[in-house]
């Protein structure tokens, strides 16, 4: 993140590594880093405006170079004090590790007798000239020693941070102005933006242009403390921050007028002063705040700490680094800051210079570590602010991000000659952590909250061990591209492999080399670790290798020949680097971590990615099938669905190509083939069979109704019967006559398809099971029981074609049950919608002697017919018993369900019975015996026993009705009331509604009921008003 003209967010914008290290104290709004710097000045110097150097003593030269008043700064040799310019010796950079520049007297002098050395200028209101000519670092100055003096602490202050002269006499005389008469008021009382505004004039800046913008920064920070980033919120409401952010915009378009008598000068004194005096809980308070507001107030405070870093060399902290923080800690006071907060600060100057300067400074990565273990000792203080411990979780965090991103790829940002910054970083990552997981709650609360992975869930070694493999990982992932990219595409995979083992041997040597002794600090067993994740890089690329071969060839073999060795070579390794790790059986630790490069193994994954390249083609077969088939025969002499020969043209060639594979194939890896494919074929099957139900076909049951001799309904009926149904009759039996023809629908002839593809799945499945059980390269398993499944399957080979199967068993049972219903639904599709017209619909309406079923049997025979010439005649006896029994059951609805215009007499039996006879004839005489008497005669008992119901006198019906009813609710002797065929009393209790089963039988009430219902005489309707107040048709 870089950061812009309007907005500072973060310093870092010059590289990869800098972007990578995100500033964690929030984005600065509206300044940027060089208005920041000035400004930070402008505190710095105020709060240590009291300070020798700073203007207090320091007033005019005479000619003859002495002070006027006979006082001198605290660095004067003069005073025999040990100040700024003296042989220097820092505490600071001692505990941090740092190196001093200067034994003996100190190179940053300045010359005496000019009045810019003083930092004063000549010309009052004129503009001085850029840079800081008259300030000078000097090593060996050849010139007089009484022409040289040590510069002052405020003059290396305003050296570092870059500030011209002319800039700092303007705050001199600001601060000489605004504290006339109070020379002991506090710092941390003054708003210094606003007394800036109102001491200087515009007459003292080079042009308008300067003052202008000049003015524009000290609003834009007025605004930043006081309206962005308050310390102390306020109601969004409020009228004061609306007039300051008002006055901020105006002066953004035009310079406002800082007269005496100026209208906006005095409001933006009132709005100021108003908002920066407030306190927490309203009370009067001696201090005000207009620059203690996070973050601005850690931005500024930042910009004051980058300044201890020499400007010549920017991996250096200058030794005057002891005085300057003594003097940056007044700052505390105007920028709500503490030790704490120093501490943190300090610290990730520290780092983020080590970034900045190119990590090329060891020892900056060293004072970062020193520097964390004091904020460490912070950390562990109680009553620590919110605010505190937020900034501490994102500066550790960033460290540490940014840390562990070189970390997981050490092999690429480390070598022999830097490899002690590796060293230096491991301990700054840990310490990081270790306060992220045991002092900052919060953070690891919030992680849990979004569901991230909370730090306190890796140790140091497992953290290790995930540097070591993402390291390893993307190295070898870069040595693959650098072989990829020399070979080009014209060498073979295999030699680019061979070369790679031998790139993949040096990486371990220097990885035992180099880096190992210095993670084993950490984790005893890292060179271990990285044997295993090298060994495990290659390993994929073996396997991936491997996967793009179809056999077994000579340069596989080579391969595996050379990895055999590498994995050798990786395994004496890790077994030397375990030996003193502490373990009792180092051999353990190796074998869980590296899987062996087994030539077997390896054959064996590549057998299984064989038959997956199979199973996937059968799978998009049947996919291809779902989505395209239209169940129309691939020709007259292939009466089946094309998507099956397809399918069984694939699994056929898979099979031989199974056997033509150069090694022997185990017994159970041919049951491990069989049984995938047969997912497949059930899969096909269960497919083929989604063709509905035969219940969709059945007519719905009508409403019971009784039968009316004297209804309306019967005299309008009687009346035009004679006309319209024997006419109808007439022209279908005509019609019938000269054009015979069957109805079969096309939905019905593709059920047939789908019939003769089962049949042709069965036969094939069956050669399948035979070339697999008979073959001789099958190697038996000895101690298989899948070895005595198939023995004693084989001894069944010769038995029925579905107990025969040796591999195939589920598919066999698959093709029995699909079989069984695409039958019933043909059955049912064919008789109850595609001979709706002549069947169920048409016979026995309104009488039984005009609407016989001779038309319905010359519809049926030439349905028949058809079905002989569609389906095969393996699948012909099947078909034709659910044909059957769809008849029989149409020809039992026309009886017990047939409607209001059915309706049966006593003396109807014989024709009824002669009619089930015609119809089980034409079954029993249909082809070359396909359906034999005794099959014929066992499926028509049902409808017998209710034909011959049909013979009862009503009174016995309704006698077997009442005692069967009874006899299932359990009431005992039947007794009918008002029936006035059996009598009844007082107690007697009325007949329970028998429920419909659509079970029908001569045993059933409610087969019997719906005799009744459909008996025509009066005693049946007496008896169906009387007991179950059936209504009249």
């Amino acid at each position: 993140m870089g950061p812009d003209s309007t907005a500072l967010s973060s310093p870092i914008d010059t590289s990869d590594d800098l972007a990578d290290l995100i500033w964690p104290f929030g984005d600065l709004n509206g300044i940027d880093k060089e208005q920041l710097r000035e400004t930070s000045y402008e505190i710095f110097f105020t709060a240590c405006r009291s300070s020798p150097g700073f203007g207090a003593g320091v007033k005019v030269l005479n000619q003859a170079g002495q002070f006027e008043d006979g006082v001198v700064g605290p660095g004067s040799p003069s005073k025999g004090n040990q100040g700024v310019g003296m042989a220097v010796t820092s505490k600071v950079k001692r505990a941090l590790g740092l190196k001093m520049l200067r034994r003996s007297q100190s190179r940053r002098t300045n010359s005496i007798g000019s009045p810019r050395s003083l930092g004063l200028s000549s010309g009052g209101g004129s503009s001085p000239a850029p840079g800081y000519s008259s300030v000078n670092s000097i090593v060996g100055s050849s010139g007089p020693a009484r022409n040289r003096r040590p510069l002052t602490s405020a003059e290396i202050m305003r050296q570092q941070m870059k500030v011209t002269e002319h800039s700092d006499n303007r705050l001199r005389k600001t601060l000489m102005r605004t504290l006339v008469g109070q020379t002991g008021r506090r710092a941390e009382t003054i708003i210094l933006p606003l007394e800036l505004l109102r001491q200087l004039k515009p007459s003292e800046f080079a042009d308008s242009l300067e003052y202008h913008e000049w003015q524009i920064r000290q609003l834009k920070v007025l605004e930043a403390g006081l309206l962005l980033h308050p310390s102390i919120p306020f109601d969004k409401t409020n009228s004061l921050a609306t007039r300051l952010r008002e006055i901020v915009r105006s002066g953004e378009a035009r310079p406002i007028d800082v007269g005496k008598n100026s209208e906006h000068i005095r409001s933006l004194c009132n709005c100021v002063v108003s908002l920066a005096w407030r306190s927490t809980d309203g009370s009067p308070t001696d201090v005000c705040h207009w620059a203690d507001g996070y973050p601005f107030n850690v931005h500024t405070y930042i910009a004051l700490l980058r300044c201890i870093f020499d400007i010549k060399e920017e991996t250096v902290v200058i030794d005057e680094v002891d005085e300057l923080l003594e003097l940056m800690k007044k700052t505390w006071s105007i920028l709500g800051m503490n030790r704490s907060i120093h501490n943190l600060c300090f610290m990730w100057v520290l780092f983020e210079q080590y970034v900045i300067t190119g990590q090329v400074e060891p020892d900056l990565l060293s004072a970062s570590l020193t520097m964390l273990n004091e904020v460490a000792n912070d950390a562990k203080r109680p009553n620590r602010e919110p605010l505190y411990v937020k900034m501490l979780g994102s500066v550790l965090s960033s460290i540490k991000r940014w840390s562990e991103k070189r970390l997981l790829d050490y092999h690429n940002h480390f070598h022999r000659g830097n490899v002690e910054l590796m060293e230096n970083m491991l301990p700054l990552v840990f310490a990081a952590m270790k306060i992220l997981e045991e002092d900052i709650l919060v953070v690891a609360a919030a992680a849990q909250d979004k569901g991230l992975e909370v730090p306190g869930e890796h140790s140091v070694e497992s953290r290790i061990h995930q540097y070591i493999q993402s390291s390893m990982k993307n190295t070898s992932a870069q040595l693959i591209e650098n072989r990829t990219s020399k070979t080009g595409e014209t060498v073979e995979l295999s030699d680019a492999l061979l070369h790679l083992a031998k790139d993949m041997q040096e990486l371990a040597a220097k990885e035992k080399e180099i880096f190992s002794p210095v993670l084993k600090k950490w984790y005893p067993v890292a060179g271990v670790a990285a044997m295993a994740s090298l060994h495990s890089c290659y390993g994929t690329l073996l396997k991936q290798y491997l996967a793009g071969v179809t056999c077994l060839s000579g340069d596989m073999i080579t391969v595996l020949q050379r990895a055999g060795k590498l994995e050798k070579f990786m395994i004496d390794m890790a077994i030397e680097e375990s030996s003193g790790c502490g373990y009792e059986d180092p051999g353990k630790a190796i074998a869980k971590e590296m899987v062996p490069y087994e030539v077997d193994s390896v054959i064996m994954t590549l057998f299984k990615q064989w038959v997956d390249e199979r199973l996937k083609k059968s799978r998009s077969c049947v996919e291809r099938a779902k989505e395209t088939e239209t169940w129309n025969p691939k020709s007259k002499t292939e009466p089946y669905a094309q998507s099956a020969t397809e399918l069984m043209t694939l699994v056929k060639d898979d099979i031989n190509d199974l056997f033509e594979i150069p090694l022997g194939v185990s017994e159970n890896l041919v049951h491990k083939f069989a049984n995938d494919f047969d997912q497949i074929f059930c899969d096909y099957i269960s497919f083929v069979a989604s063709c509905g139900s035969k219940q969709s076909y059945m007519p719905t049951l009508p409403p019971l109704t009784r039968c009316s001799r004297e209804s309306n309904f019967y005299k309008i009926w009687k009346k035009i019967s004679r006309v319209t149904t024997p006419q109808c009759d007439n022209r279908e039996a005509a019609k019938e006559a000269h054009h015979p023809r069957p109805s079969t629908s096309r939905g019905t002839q593709r059920l047939y398809i789908r019939l003769n593809t089962l049949h042709y799945l069965l036969s094939q499945i069956h050669s399948f099971d035979k070339a697999l059980s008979l073959s001789p390269r099958i190697i038996q398993s000895s101690f298989s029981a899948l070895s005595t499944q198939k023995t004693s399957s084989q001894k069944r080979r010769h038995g029925s074609s579905f107990s025969s199967a040796v591999y195939f068993e589920s598919t066999c049972s698959a093709i029995q049950s699909a079989l069984e219903h695409v039958c019933q639904v043909a059955a049912y599709r064919l008789i109850f919608l595609d001979s709706n017209s002549v069947f169920y619909d048409c016979l026995y309406k309104g009488d039984v002697a005009s609407n016989r079923i001779k038309p319905a049997l010359r519809r049926l025979k030439q349905n028949l017919s058809l079905l002989g010439a569609i389906v095969t005649d393996r699948a012909q006896p099947m078909a034709l018993r659910e044909v059957m029994k769809a008849s029989f059951e149409a020809f039992l609805m026309v009886l017990l369900a047939g409607g209001s215009m059915r309706a049966f007499y006593k003396g109807d039996h014989d024709m009824l019975e002669e009619d089930l006879d015609s119809l089980k004839r034409v079954f029993a005489t249909c082809g070359e015996g396909l359906i034999s008497e005794d099959v014929v005669e066992w499926e028509a008992k049902t409808v017998e026993g209710v034909v011959g119901l049909m013979e009862q006198p009503t009174e016995q019906l309704v006698e077997d009705f009442s005692q069967m009813t009874c006899d299932a609710s359990g009431m005992g002797v039947a007794v009918v009331v008002g029936s006035g065929l059996g009598g009844g009393g007082s107690g007697s209790r009325r007949l329970p509604m028998p429920p419909t089963t659509g079970v029908w039988s001569r045993t059933d009430p409610n087969t019997i009921l719906r005799v009744l219902c459909h008996r025509n005489d009066k005693a049946a309707g007496y008896f169906l008003k009387r007991t179950f107040q059936l209504p009249k048709r």
